[in-house]
């Protein structure tokens, strides 16, 4: 028998191991049954170029469990190791010393294992003691026993073995026995070796007899040895992807298309990318990318590995130039594994590119649910738009689809404004917004549809690439100025006539939570509706976009502002306007009178103090001028009593509100009741 310690410079590995990879406890497994597969393939390495000349036999690796003696063995019929081979790979850690290890290596379990080497020490993260019997492939090789109990000291003595190969048992500690339960086991073995390329057997498959499930004598192998990215694509059939991806995401509705990715340079790459059916949800819908290297499972989170907006695709990415224990910190800085994320975008933009030209009526059938990874694209990655141009699409209300070439084409001759600028317009719900864009229709203008989640907060980008161009909502304001022909038309009336509309529509503008109105008064044409509320392009974006980038909260807490336009050329309009006059003429004129009055006095206090400092003007004109003021706010507040007197009695005017408010589905409740019982007094 050999006795020894485990040469390493700190004073007790195991413990450190312990505590700094607790958080990935699970992974032992991993390491342990990727281990034994290693040395299976090794063995049939050596049989190919004829160096073992014996049969491989049953080159199963098995998992199994014994709940009576809290262990779990992995067995192989692997290349096995000599005692030399033991001292040199098990008793021998390349580790430099405690400190830096600590200060390195602290906050990444994976990162420590994978920088030193250690990843058959990571059964001792579950386990009190292992023991390792193996038997070298080498003729006249004896098996020989490890054994160590969670401290340096190890022993190695004779053992009884007839094949090659090795068994690892684990005896797992108290504080881990959740390990000991079968399905947990199950669970992660079907996690990380789901792929593996040699079998691998746990227990037996079990058949339900006389009433109970009861063992069979066949292996239950978890895992599939030729996964269907390891295999030539040309040999492989459409329902061969679909029922692979029913395999990996048992509950999904079937995938738009898929991308097959084959490389040998200047890395090795392999794995299908499918494009999932999805409209919304994109957090919910990230992390289905599973990593693997060498078929062995890695990782879901692949950020970094794989451009943003890709996130959002389902499948595999294996490739052995990813080592199997990585750091986030370290896929994010990489070169190599940036060469990867840039292939895969190409790989990706080429597939889109391709299906688009083969066989475009399929690829506008399927946008709906494909245009979120293009919007996601364009708006995360910087060079995607370029590539993203050639095949990204415009819908219109009317459901036709165009190119950005072609709908610029379309709209050139005339939607243009006055200062040469394209006007895109558009709307996000056909029914909600559908009177404006039959307005726009009616002008001779087209109208394009944007619905999904990322439509809006892409304009903006957007209207950074298409030269001298802009995106205005199709309801952001009257039709005849959506796109600026020539300059506004000026209503006729005076100035009090308009201040004194305004005032009344806007005293019998309900109170909404988190909406403000605004009244205007703008000479719109006869033919055009009396009241029409707008609502400001670039304030409803950015309110829009608070939604998907961080440090724009603040638009996101702003009120909606609406304005009221008040048709002053519609013959509604004109009468209340004359009703007014009629009944508040008498009323309103001395108070009209005495607010010019104040105002032309307090213009000329305000002439002779333009220019001077504050120190510079007299108490008496300072006084003065704060009366006037005073003055001037009493009769305009009196004016606007006079007036709001007038329209709460004004049936006209509340059912010109009510009907913008309804046309923009802000009617509800109590006031649409009382807008109907109103309708109904106004038929009779």
């Amino acid at each position: 028998m050999q006795k020894g310690n485990i040469g390493v410079t700190t004073e007790n590995i195991f413990p450190v191991i312990k505590k700094f990879l607790y958080s990935d406890q699970e992974i032992f497994l991993r390491e342990m049954v990727s281990n034994a597969v290693d040395a299976t393939q090794k063995l049939k390495t050596l049989k190919e170029k004829g160096e073992y000349t014996g049969e491989l036999d049953d080159l199963t690796v098995r998992v199994s469990l014994d709940t009576e003696k809290g262990t779990i063995t992995i067995s192989d019929h692997g290349i096995g190791m000599t005692e030399e081979e033991i001292d040199k790979y098990i008793n021998q850690i390349a580790f430099s010393g405690v400190t830096d290890f600590l200060e390195k290596y602290k906050d990444n379990a994976n990162n420590i294992i994978g920088h030193f080497g250690l990843g058959f020490y990571s059964s001792f993260m579950v386990s009190k003691k292992v023991e390792i019997i193996t038997k070298s492939w080498k003729e006249g090789s004896k098996a020989v026993k490890w054994s160590c109990d969670g401290s340096p000291a190890y022993e190695i003595d004779d053992a009884e073995r007839e094949a090659h190969g090795s068994d690892i048992i684990l005896y797992v500690d108290d504080d881990s026995k959740e390990f000991l339960d079968k399905f947990k086991l199950e669970g992660l073995l079907n996690k990380y070796c789901k792929f593996l390329p040699v079998p691998v057997a746990f227990g037996k498959k079990t058949e339900w007899k006389d009433g109970k499930q009861v063992e069979t004598a066949e292996d239950n192998i978890i895992n599939n040895v030729e996964p269907l990215w390891t295999k030539t694509p040309s040999t492989l059939k459409d329902e061969d992807y679909k029922s692979f991806y029913r395999t990996l995401y048992p509950m999904h509705d079937e995938p738009l298309f898929w991308i097959h990715l084959n490389v040998d340079y200047p890395f090795n790459l392999t794995g299908i990318l499918y494009f999932p059916r999805i409209k919304n949800s994109l957090e919910l819908q990230k992390n289905k990318i599973q990593l693997y290297c060498n078929q062995v499972f890695v990782t879901d989170q692949v950020e970094g590995i794989v451009p943003e907006f890709l996130t959002l695709l389902h499948g595999v990415i294996d490739s052995p130039d990813i080592p199997l224990n990585v750091s986030r910190s370290y896929l994010q800085s990489d070169r190599e594994v940036k060469k990867i994320s840039t292939y895969i975008t190409k790989k990706v933009s080429d597939r889109l590119k391709a299906i688009f030209n083969e066989d475009r009526k399929a690829y506008e059938e399927k946008w709906d649910d494909l245009k979120l990874f293009i919007n996601y694209g364009i708006l995360t990655e910087e060079n995607f738009y370029d590539r993203a141009k050639d095949f990204s699409l415009f819908k219109d209300t009317e459901g036709k689809y165009f190119t950005f070439d072609e709908y610029k084409t379309l709209i050139e001759a005339a939607q243009k404004d006055k200062d040469g600028n394209l006007v895109y317009l558009y709307a996000t719900n056909k029914d909600d917004q559908y009177s404006y864009i039959k307005a726009a229709q009616d002008k001779g203008y087209s109208v394009l549809l944007f619905d999904g989640q990322l439509d809006v907060p892409c304009i903006q980008t957007l209207e950074q690439k298409f030269e001298k161009s802009h995106f205005t909502r199709v309801d952001s304001d009257t039709v005849d100025h959506l796109i600026q022909k020539e300059d506004k038309p000026k209503t006729d009336l005076s100035d009090t006539e308009r201040d004194n509309l305004s005032a009344m529509f806007q005293t019998q503008m309900p109170k909404l939570d988190k909406a403000e109105f605004i009244v205007e008064v703008n000479a719109l044409g006869s033919e055009q509706r009396p009241v029409v509320i707008t609502q400001n392009e670039w304030m409803r974006r950015m309110k829009e976009m608070s939604r998907y980038q961080s440090g724009m909260g603040f638009y996101g807490q702003m009120p909606d502002t609406f304005n009221i336009v008040l048709n002053s050329d519609h013959a509604l309009i004109k009468r209340v306007l004359g009703d007014a006059q009629a009944q508040l003429g008498e009323e309103l004129k001395p108070i009209e009178g005495e607010i010019k009055g104040q105002e032309a006095r307090l213009a000329a206090l305000n002439q002779q103090t333009e220019g001077k400092k504050p120190e510079e003007i007299s108490q008496e004109i300072k006084d003065d001028k704060a009366n006037t003021q005073k003055a001037i706010d009493e009769q305009k507040e009196k004016k606007e009593g006079v007036l709001r007197g007038f329209a709460e009695k004004n049936d006209v005017i509340h059912q010109l509100i009510d009907l913008a408010l309804l046309q923009n589905g802000m009617l509800k409740g109590e006031a649409l009741d009382k807008f109907l019982q109103r309708s109904v007094e106004l038929i009779k």
